[in-house]
């Protein structure tokens, strides 16, 4: 549970201290609830967790062990995403600095909380699905389902959005990858 709340709680920070200022983008479900925000209005993390509801009703009927290990973390990190965005207007940095800080902070997130077999739903749990049936790294999944998404965002954001988006998507999942297996002592 700590690593849940932990993970939620980052993945927070670094989506709306560091993606949301210069309307840069993660990719999956997350990466749809921002591209929403920004020209919809609507809160990043409801628009998350209605965005999940098919995810999860396939979780629950097929992968019932991912659907309650994840469940928690989906409404966490929903919560935190809605509860943190005052943070958007707490750093002034560049946006090279917030597409590298935000990344590793997301992946942090993510990425203790794979470590500790939970996610916070969306595409992380798309993506555990893919890799448990091809043996694929998950890591190598998110990059891949989110620069998909990203691709599909750079008619919207234009190019120098969707370049520094794919840099923080590449250091989501770098960090991600290092974080998720545990050490071995």
């Amino acid at each position: 549970m700590v690593a849940v709340i932990v993970g939620s709680f980052l993945i927070g920070i670094g989506i709306n201290g560091f993606l949301v200022p210069y309307h840069l983008i993660d990719g999956g479900v997350i990466g749809i609830a921002l591209i929403i925000h920004y020209f919809l209005g609507f809160q990043t993390g409801l628009s998350m967790l209605v965005l999940s509801i098919p995810l999860f009703i396939y979780a629950w009927h097929y992968e019932r062990h991912f659907f309650y290990s994840s469940i928690h973390g989906l409404l966490l990190t929903s919560l935190f995403m809605d509860w943190l965005s005052p943070l958007k207007k707490a750093f002034s940095i560049s946006i090279l600095s917030s597409s590298l800080i935000g990344g590793a902070i997301i992946g942090l997130g993510i990425g203790l909380m794979l470590r500790y077999e939970t996610s916070s739903g969306g595409t992380d749990l798309l993506a555990k699905f893919i890799s448990k049936s091809s043996s694929i790294d998950i890591a190598i999944v998110i990059i891949v389902i989110d620069t998909l998404i990203i691709t599909a965002a750079v008619f919207i954001l234009g190019m120098r959005i969707f370049l520094f988006s794919c840099l923080t998507i590449v250091v989501i999942g770098i960090v991600t990858s290092v974080m998720k297996v545990p050490k071995k002592i």
